[in-house]
Protein backbone atom coordinates (compact mmCIF):
# COMPACT_ATOMS: atom_id res chain seq x y z
CA UNK A 1 0.00 0.00 0.00
CA UNK A 2 1.46 3.32 -1.12
CA UNK A 3 -1.02 5.33 0.97
CA UNK A 4 -3.47 4.54 3.72
CA UNK A 5 -3.51 2.37 6.84
CA UNK A 6 -0.23 0.63 7.59
CA UNK A 7 1.14 -1.83 10.14
CA UNK A 8 4.63 -3.29 10.56
CA UNK A 9 3.18 -6.78 10.21
CA UNK A 10 5.38 -9.30 8.37
CA UNK A 11 2.47 -11.67 7.72
CA UNK A 12 1.15 -9.35 5.02
CA UNK A 13 3.50 -8.34 2.20
CA UNK A 14 1.11 -5.50 1.26
CA UNK A 15 2.46 -3.59 4.27
CA UNK A 16 5.79 -3.23 2.47
CA UNK A 17 4.61 -2.27 -1.02
CA UNK A 18 5.91 1.27 -0.50
CA UNK A 19 9.32 0.04 0.68
CA UNK A 20 9.69 -2.31 -2.29
CA UNK A 21 8.51 0.18 -4.90
CA UNK A 22 10.64 3.07 -3.63
CA UNK A 23 13.98 1.24 -3.75
CA UNK A 24 16.11 3.30 -6.18
CA UNK A 25 18.72 0.56 -6.67
CA UNK A 26 21.50 2.77 -5.29
CA UNK A 27 23.22 -0.36 -3.90
CA UNK A 28 23.90 1.31 -0.58
CA UNK A 29 22.73 -2.02 0.80
CA UNK A 30 25.63 -3.85 -0.89
CA UNK A 31 28.51 -1.40 -0.60
CA UNK A 32 29.87 -0.12 2.69
CA UNK A 33 29.55 3.67 2.80
CA UNK A 34 32.76 5.09 1.29
CA UNK A 35 33.52 7.29 4.31
CA UNK A 36 34.22 4.12 6.32
CA UNK A 37 36.35 2.40 3.71
CA UNK A 38 40.12 2.73 3.21
CA UNK A 39 39.92 1.18 -0.29
CA UNK A 40 38.23 -1.39 -2.50
CA UNK A 41 39.35 -4.41 -0.47
CA UNK A 42 36.56 -5.63 1.83
CA UNK A 43 34.21 -2.95 0.58
CA UNK A 44 30.91 -4.88 0.40
CA UNK A 45 28.57 -5.79 3.25
CA UNK A 46 25.98 -8.04 1.57
CA UNK A 47 27.10 -11.68 1.40
CA UNK A 48 24.46 -12.69 -1.18
CA UNK A 49 25.16 -9.92 -3.67
CA UNK A 50 28.92 -10.33 -3.23
CA UNK A 51 28.80 -14.10 -3.73
CA UNK A 52 26.30 -14.47 -6.57
CA UNK A 53 27.09 -11.26 -8.52
CA UNK A 54 23.59 -10.89 -9.91
CA UNK A 55 21.14 -8.15 -9.01
CA UNK A 56 18.33 -10.52 -8.03
CA UNK A 57 20.40 -11.69 -5.04
CA UNK A 58 20.83 -8.18 -3.68
CA UNK A 59 18.11 -6.45 -1.69
CA UNK A 60 17.42 -4.15 -4.67
CA UNK A 61 16.61 -7.21 -6.80
CA UNK A 62 14.41 -8.79 -4.16
CA UNK A 63 12.46 -5.55 -3.77
CA UNK A 64 11.60 -5.69 -7.48
CA UNK A 65 10.73 -9.37 -7.22
CA UNK A 66 8.40 -8.62 -4.32
CA UNK A 67 6.70 -5.81 -6.23
CA UNK A 68 6.19 -8.09 -9.23
CA UNK A 69 4.71 -10.79 -7.00
CA UNK A 70 2.25 -8.33 -5.45
CA UNK A 71 1.19 -7.24 -8.92
CA UNK A 72 0.78 -10.83 -10.11
CA UNK A 73 3.53 -10.53 -12.71
CA UNK A 74 5.83 -13.23 -11.25
CA UNK A 75 5.27 -16.73 -9.98
CA UNK A 76 7.43 -19.11 -7.94
CA UNK A 77 10.24 -21.17 -9.44
CA UNK A 78 13.20 -23.10 -8.06
CA UNK A 79 15.47 -20.17 -8.92
CA UNK A 80 13.17 -17.70 -7.17
CA UNK A 81 13.17 -19.79 -3.98
CA UNK A 82 16.97 -19.95 -4.12
CA UNK A 83 17.10 -16.16 -4.36
CA UNK A 84 14.79 -15.78 -1.35
CA UNK A 85 16.67 -18.28 0.83
CA UNK A 86 20.32 -17.88 -0.23
CA UNK A 87 20.46 -14.89 2.08
CA UNK A 88 21.59 -14.69 5.69
CA UNK A 89 19.02 -12.01 6.65
CA UNK A 90 21.98 -10.39 8.38
CA UNK A 91 20.53 -6.88 8.36
CA UNK A 92 23.43 -5.27 6.51
CA UNK A 93 21.15 -4.14 3.69
CA UNK A 94 18.67 -2.70 6.18
CA UNK A 95 21.18 -0.48 7.99
CA UNK A 96 22.65 0.55 4.65
CA UNK A 97 19.27 1.62 3.32
CA UNK A 98 18.27 3.37 6.52
CA UNK A 99 21.34 5.57 6.23
CA UNK A 100 19.69 7.06 3.15
CA UNK A 101 16.05 6.12 2.55
CA UNK A 102 14.59 4.55 5.73
CA UNK A 103 12.97 1.68 3.81
CA UNK A 104 12.05 -1.43 5.81
CA UNK A 105 14.22 -3.88 3.88
CA UNK A 106 14.77 -6.52 6.60
CA UNK A 107 11.06 -6.77 7.40
CA UNK A 108 10.28 -7.05 3.69
CA UNK A 109 12.71 -9.95 3.27
CA UNK A 110 11.12 -11.70 6.24
CA UNK A 111 7.65 -11.07 4.80
CA UNK A 112 8.68 -12.56 1.44
CA UNK A 113 9.67 -15.82 3.13
CA UNK A 114 6.50 -15.91 5.22
CA UNK A 115 4.47 -15.42 2.03
CA UNK A 116 6.39 -18.25 0.33
CA UNK A 117 5.49 -20.61 3.18
CA UNK A 118 1.85 -19.50 3.25
CA UNK A 119 1.67 -20.04 -0.53
CA UNK A 120 2.90 -23.62 -0.03
CA UNK A 121 6.23 -23.06 -1.82
CA UNK A 122 8.68 -22.55 1.04
CA UNK A 123 10.77 -23.29 2.94
CA UNK A 124 13.61 -25.37 1.42
CA UNK A 125 13.59 -29.16 1.94
CA UNK A 126 16.51 -28.92 4.40
CA UNK A 127 14.52 -26.50 6.52
CA UNK A 128 11.53 -28.84 6.66
CA UNK A 129 13.77 -31.51 8.18
CA UNK A 130 14.92 -29.06 10.88
CA UNK A 131 11.29 -28.14 11.57
CA UNK A 132 10.48 -31.82 12.01
CA UNK A 133 13.39 -32.21 14.45
CA UNK A 134 12.15 -29.24 16.47
CA UNK A 135 8.59 -30.55 16.56
CA UNK A 136 9.61 -34.07 17.59
CA UNK A 137 12.79 -33.58 19.67
CA UNK A 138 12.58 -29.87 20.61
CA UNK A 139 15.99 -29.16 19.05
CA UNK A 140 17.08 -28.52 15.49
CA UNK A 141 19.61 -31.36 15.45
CA UNK A 142 17.13 -34.13 16.20
CA UNK A 143 19.23 -35.16 19.22
CA UNK A 144 17.54 -36.85 22.20
CA UNK A 145 15.66 -34.28 24.24
CA UNK A 146 16.73 -36.11 27.42
CA UNK A 147 20.35 -35.11 26.68
CA UNK A 148 19.69 -31.36 26.63
CA UNK A 149 21.32 -30.69 30.03
CA UNK A 150 24.26 -33.09 29.59
CA UNK A 151 26.54 -30.05 29.13
CA UNK A 152 26.20 -29.06 32.80
CA UNK A 153 29.56 -29.28 34.66
CA UNK A 154 29.59 -31.46 37.77
CA UNK A 155 30.92 -28.62 39.93
CA UNK A 156 28.10 -26.23 38.98
CA UNK A 157 24.64 -26.64 40.47
CA UNK A 158 21.80 -24.40 39.21
CA UNK A 159 19.36 -23.03 41.77
CA UNK A 160 15.78 -24.21 41.93
CA UNK A 161 14.67 -20.57 42.11
CA UNK A 162 16.62 -17.48 41.08
CA UNK A 163 16.16 -14.08 39.46
CA UNK A 164 18.40 -15.09 36.56
CA UNK A 165 17.32 -17.82 34.15
CA UNK A 166 19.98 -19.07 31.74
CA UNK A 167 18.46 -20.12 28.41
CA UNK A 168 21.15 -22.34 26.92
CA UNK A 169 19.86 -22.87 23.37
CA UNK A 170 20.27 -25.85 21.06
CA UNK A 171 23.82 -25.12 19.88
CA UNK A 172 25.42 -24.67 23.31
CA UNK A 173 23.44 -27.61 24.69
CA UNK A 174 24.39 -30.11 21.99
CA UNK A 175 27.24 -29.02 19.68
CA UNK A 176 29.15 -26.25 21.50
CA UNK A 177 28.85 -27.27 25.18
CA UNK A 178 32.05 -25.38 26.03
CA UNK A 179 30.08 -22.13 25.67
CA UNK A 180 27.36 -23.20 28.11
CA UNK A 181 29.97 -24.57 30.51
CA UNK A 182 32.00 -21.35 30.42
CA UNK A 183 28.85 -19.29 30.98
CA UNK A 184 27.82 -21.37 34.00
CA UNK A 185 31.31 -21.13 35.51
CA UNK A 186 31.36 -17.35 35.02
CA UNK A 187 28.06 -17.08 36.88
CA UNK A 188 29.41 -19.30 39.66
CA UNK A 189 32.62 -17.27 39.93
CA UNK A 190 30.61 -14.06 40.32
CA UNK A 191 28.35 -15.58 42.96
CA UNK A 192 25.28 -15.22 40.76
CA UNK A 193 22.57 -17.82 41.45
CA UNK A 194 20.90 -18.95 38.23
CA UNK A 195 18.28 -21.44 37.21
CA UNK A 196 17.52 -23.34 34.03
CA UNK A 197 14.13 -23.81 32.42
CA UNK A 198 12.39 -26.87 33.87
CA UNK A 199 11.97 -28.15 30.31
CA UNK A 200 13.89 -26.10 27.75
CA UNK A 201 12.76 -26.30 24.13
CA UNK A 202 14.28 -24.79 20.98
CA UNK A 203 13.75 -21.04 20.67
CA UNK A 204 12.47 -21.49 17.11
CA UNK A 205 15.00 -19.15 15.52
CA UNK A 206 15.24 -21.31 12.38
CA UNK A 207 11.45 -21.59 12.08
CA UNK A 208 10.92 -17.83 12.06
CA UNK A 209 13.96 -17.22 9.87
CA UNK A 210 12.69 -19.46 7.06
CA UNK A 211 9.16 -18.05 7.16
CA UNK A 212 7.33 -20.66 9.26
CA UNK A 213 5.49 -17.98 11.18
CA UNK A 214 2.73 -20.09 12.74
CA UNK A 215 5.12 -22.71 14.09
CA UNK A 216 7.47 -20.04 15.45
CA UNK A 217 4.56 -18.20 17.05
CA UNK A 218 3.40 -21.34 18.85
CA UNK A 219 6.91 -21.86 20.27
CA UNK A 220 7.13 -18.20 21.28
CA UNK A 221 3.86 -18.42 23.22
CA UNK A 222 4.96 -21.62 24.95
CA UNK A 223 8.47 -20.44 25.83
CA UNK A 224 7.47 -16.98 27.06
CA UNK A 225 4.79 -18.49 29.28
CA UNK A 226 7.27 -21.01 30.70
CA UNK A 227 9.70 -18.23 31.64
CA UNK A 228 6.93 -16.16 33.20
CA UNK A 229 5.95 -19.15 35.34
CA UNK A 230 9.45 -19.30 36.83
CA UNK A 231 9.25 -15.69 38.04
CA UNK A 232 12.67 -14.91 36.55
CA UNK A 233 13.49 -11.23 36.19
CA UNK A 234 16.34 -11.72 33.73
CA UNK A 235 16.63 -14.14 30.83
CA UNK A 236 20.31 -14.67 30.07
CA UNK A 237 21.62 -15.98 26.75
CA UNK A 238 25.11 -16.69 25.45
CA UNK A 239 23.87 -17.17 21.86
CA UNK A 240 23.40 -14.10 19.68
CA UNK A 241 20.83 -15.85 17.47
CA UNK A 242 18.73 -16.82 20.48
CA UNK A 243 19.16 -13.33 21.94
CA UNK A 244 17.67 -11.73 18.85
CA UNK A 245 14.88 -14.29 18.76
CA UNK A 246 13.80 -13.65 22.37
CA UNK A 247 14.35 -9.88 22.37
CA UNK A 248 13.11 -8.93 18.90
CA UNK A 249 11.28 -11.73 17.09
CA UNK A 250 9.24 -13.09 20.00
CA UNK A 251 7.67 -9.66 20.56
CA UNK A 252 7.14 -9.42 16.78
CA UNK A 253 5.45 -12.83 16.75
CA UNK A 254 3.28 -11.98 19.77
CA UNK A 255 2.51 -8.40 18.65
CA UNK A 256 3.88 -6.88 21.85
CA UNK A 257 6.81 -4.63 22.73
CA UNK A 258 10.05 -6.07 24.05
CA UNK A 259 9.32 -4.24 27.32
CA UNK A 260 6.06 -6.21 27.65
CA UNK A 261 7.70 -9.65 27.84
CA UNK A 262 7.66 -9.50 31.63
CA UNK A 263 11.40 -10.10 31.99
CA UNK A 264 14.61 -8.54 30.70
CA UNK A 265 16.52 -10.28 27.90
CA UNK A 266 20.30 -9.89 28.15
CA UNK A 267 23.31 -11.38 26.44
CA UNK A 268 26.23 -12.66 28.49
CA UNK A 269 28.39 -9.68 27.49
CA UNK A 270 25.82 -7.23 28.86
CA UNK A 271 25.55 -9.24 32.07
CA UNK A 272 29.32 -9.53 32.53
CA UNK A 273 29.78 -5.83 31.85
CA UNK A 274 27.41 -5.07 34.74
CA UNK A 275 29.22 -7.56 36.99
CA UNK A 276 32.55 -5.87 36.24
CA UNK A 277 31.11 -2.42 36.96
CA UNK A 278 29.72 -3.68 40.29
CA UNK A 279 33.12 -5.28 41.02
CA UNK A 280 31.44 -8.68 41.37
CA UNK A 281 33.76 -10.04 38.69
CA UNK A 282 37.41 -9.22 38.09
CA UNK A 283 39.38 -10.10 34.97
CA UNK A 284 42.83 -10.47 36.50
CA UNK A 285 44.48 -13.35 34.68
CA UNK A 286 46.71 -12.45 31.75
CA UNK A 287 45.75 -13.72 28.30
CA UNK A 288 48.52 -13.00 25.82
CA UNK A 289 46.69 -12.90 22.52
CA UNK A 290 46.34 -10.60 19.54
CA UNK A 291 42.69 -10.99 18.61
CA UNK A 292 39.90 -9.40 16.65
CA UNK A 293 36.21 -9.22 17.49
CA UNK A 294 33.49 -10.33 15.07
CA UNK A 295 30.18 -8.51 15.44
CA UNK A 296 27.62 -11.31 15.30
CA UNK A 297 24.68 -9.89 13.32
CA UNK A 298 22.02 -10.81 15.87
CA UNK A 299 23.83 -9.14 18.76
CA UNK A 300 24.66 -6.02 16.79
CA UNK A 301 22.54 -4.45 14.05
CA UNK A 302 19.59 -6.85 14.52
CA UNK A 303 19.31 -6.58 18.30
CA UNK A 304 17.43 -3.32 18.83
CA UNK A 305 14.21 -3.76 20.86
CA UNK A 306 10.92 -4.25 19.04
CA UNK A 307 7.90 -1.95 19.41
CA UNK A 308 4.70 -2.63 17.44
CA UNK A 309 3.60 0.21 15.19
CA UNK A 310 0.56 0.96 13.08
CA UNK A 311 -0.74 4.16 11.56
CA UNK A 312 -1.18 5.94 8.24
CA UNK A 313 1.08 6.59 5.28
CA UNK A 314 0.44 9.87 3.50
CA UNK A 315 2.09 12.13 0.93
CA UNK A 316 5.77 11.58 0.15
CA UNK A 317 5.77 8.41 2.22
CA UNK A 318 5.33 10.29 5.47
CA UNK A 319 3.86 8.21 8.29
CA UNK A 320 1.78 9.14 11.30
CA UNK A 321 2.18 8.70 14.23
CA UNK A 322 5.94 9.06 14.41
CA UNK A 323 7.84 5.85 13.75
CA UNK A 324 11.14 5.29 15.55
CA UNK A 325 13.18 3.42 12.96
CA UNK A 326 15.39 0.53 14.02
CA UNK A 327 18.56 1.64 12.21
CA UNK A 328 21.03 -0.71 13.88
CA UNK A 329 23.11 1.94 15.63
CA UNK A 330 21.81 0.91 19.06
CA UNK A 331 23.00 -2.69 18.87
CA UNK A 332 25.46 -4.20 21.36
CA UNK A 333 28.77 -3.00 19.92
CA UNK A 334 31.01 -1.45 22.54
CA UNK A 335 30.29 -3.72 25.51
CA UNK A 336 32.14 -6.83 24.22
CA UNK A 337 35.03 -4.64 23.12
CA UNK A 338 35.25 -3.07 26.58
CA UNK A 339 35.36 -6.54 28.15
CA UNK A 340 38.11 -7.75 25.83
CA UNK A 341 40.19 -4.62 26.36
CA UNK A 342 39.86 -5.04 30.13
CA UNK A 343 41.63 -8.42 29.99
CA UNK A 344 45.37 -8.14 30.73
CA UNK A 345 47.53 -9.16 27.78
CA UNK A 346 44.82 -8.94 25.14
CA UNK A 347 45.59 -6.84 22.07
CA UNK A 348 42.36 -6.02 20.27
CA UNK A 349 42.70 -5.14 16.59
CA UNK A 350 39.67 -4.22 14.52
CA UNK A 351 38.71 -5.65 11.16
CA UNK A 352 38.06 -3.26 8.29
CA UNK A 353 34.33 -4.03 8.31
CA UNK A 354 33.14 -3.59 11.84
CA UNK A 355 30.07 -2.78 13.95
CA UNK A 356 27.11 -1.88 11.64
CA UNK A 357 29.24 -2.68 8.58
CA UNK A 358 30.46 -6.10 9.74
CA UNK A 359 30.35 -8.93 7.21
CA UNK A 360 28.15 -11.86 8.27
CA UNK A 361 29.79 -15.23 9.04
CA UNK A 362 27.22 -16.92 6.79
CA UNK A 363 25.83 -19.47 9.24
CA UNK A 364 22.52 -18.04 10.40
CA UNK A 365 18.86 -17.78 9.41
CA UNK A 366 18.73 -21.17 7.64
CA UNK A 367 21.60 -20.45 5.23
CA UNK A 368 24.09 -23.08 6.36
CA UNK A 369 21.53 -25.87 6.26
CA UNK A 370 20.25 -25.15 2.73
CA UNK A 371 23.36 -23.59 1.19
CA UNK A 372 26.44 -24.95 3.02
CA UNK A 373 28.85 -23.86 0.25
CA UNK A 374 27.58 -20.29 0.46
CA UNK A 375 27.90 -20.33 4.27
CA UNK A 376 31.49 -21.60 4.02
CA UNK A 377 32.32 -18.98 1.40
CA UNK A 378 31.02 -16.17 3.65
CA UNK A 379 33.13 -17.44 6.57
CA UNK A 380 36.22 -17.57 4.32
CA UNK A 381 35.56 -14.03 3.16
CA UNK A 382 35.39 -12.84 6.78
CA UNK A 383 38.50 -14.79 7.76
CA UNK A 384 40.45 -13.05 5.00
CA UNK A 385 39.99 -9.88 7.02
CA UNK A 386 41.38 -11.62 10.09
CA UNK A 387 44.51 -12.56 8.14
CA UNK A 388 44.78 -9.06 6.66
CA UNK A 389 45.09 -7.48 10.11
CA UNK A 390 47.33 -10.34 11.34
CA UNK A 391 45.16 -11.29 14.28
CA UNK A 392 45.91 -14.66 15.88
CA UNK A 393 42.33 -15.28 17.00
CA UNK A 394 38.77 -14.28 16.20
CA UNK A 395 36.26 -13.90 19.03
CA UNK A 396 32.49 -14.02 18.56
CA UNK A 397 29.41 -14.00 20.76
CA UNK A 398 27.49 -16.79 19.05
CA UNK A 399 27.95 -20.55 18.71
CA UNK A 400 26.73 -20.37 15.10
CA UNK A 401 29.63 -18.06 14.23
CA UNK A 402 32.15 -20.11 16.16
CA UNK A 403 31.11 -23.40 14.58
CA UNK A 404 31.15 -22.01 11.03
CA UNK A 405 34.54 -20.32 11.40
CA UNK A 406 36.00 -23.43 13.05
CA UNK A 407 34.78 -25.77 10.31
CA UNK A 408 36.21 -23.58 7.56
CA UNK A 409 39.56 -23.15 9.30
CA UNK A 410 39.89 -26.90 9.90
CA UNK A 411 39.54 -27.48 6.15
CA UNK A 412 41.83 -24.61 5.20
CA UNK A 413 44.53 -25.48 7.72
CA UNK A 414 44.92 -21.88 8.84
CA UNK A 415 46.54 -21.22 12.21
CA UNK A 416 43.87 -18.92 13.64
CA UNK A 417 42.08 -19.60 16.92
CA UNK A 418 38.31 -19.30 17.10
CA UNK A 419 36.93 -18.45 20.53
CA UNK A 420 33.58 -17.60 21.99
CA UNK A 421 33.77 -14.57 24.28
CA UNK A 422 32.58 -16.71 27.21
CA UNK A 423 35.74 -18.81 26.91
CA UNK A 424 38.12 -15.86 27.01
CA UNK A 425 36.22 -14.27 29.93
CA UNK A 426 36.53 -17.51 31.87
CA UNK A 427 40.23 -17.72 31.03
CA UNK A 428 40.72 -14.23 32.48
CA UNK A 429 38.97 -14.94 35.79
Amino acid sequence: MLKGKLKLDVTNLDNFEYDMSKCIKCKGCTWVDHIYMPGMTFSTRCPSATRYLFDSYGAYGKMRIGTAMLEGRMDYSDELLKILYACTLCGACDVGCKRNLDLEIELTLEALRIKAVKDGKGPMPQHKKLAQNIAEKHNRFGSPHANRNNWLPKDVKPAEKADVLYFVGCSAAYTSPEIAQATAKILKASGTPFMLMPDEWCCGNILYSVGMFDEAQALAKRNVEEVRKTGAKTLLLSCAEGYRMWKVDYPKLLDIATDDLGFKVVHLVEFVDELIKKKALKLKKKVDLKLTYHDSCSLSRLSEPWTPWEGERGEWGMVSPRLERRRGENGVYQTPRDILQAIPGVELVEMIRMKENAFCCGAGRGTKEAFPDFASWAAKERLEEVKAIRAKAIVSTCPWCKENFTQVLSKEGENVKVLDISEIILAAI
